[in-house]
């Protein structure tokens, strides 16, 4: 799950940050990651896990997406 997700969060992080990831990084406070780029992680969850976002979900750390994944994702 984890080697999926990771580039997906990549793709929405600011440059300088990137090599930071890790499972207990905090999404924006240790990496940077803006609401835009929030939006945009939830859209490409949704298209390559095949979840949905029925209600707000708070995604602190990369470990909160993947706990999620592992509940809610069809593919």
């Amino acid at each position: 799950m984890y080697d999926r997700l990771l580039p997906l969060i990549k793709k929405y992080l600011p440059e300088d940050k990137i090599a930071q990831a890790t499972p207990e990084s905090r999404l924006i406070a240790d990496l940077g990651m803006d609401s835009i780029g929030m939006l945009m992680l939830s859209m490409a969850l949704e298209e390559e896990f095949g979840v949905s976002f029925n209600a707000p979900v708070k995604f602190e750390t990369v470990q909160d997406v993947m706990d999620f994944l592992q509940k809610n994702a069809t593919k």
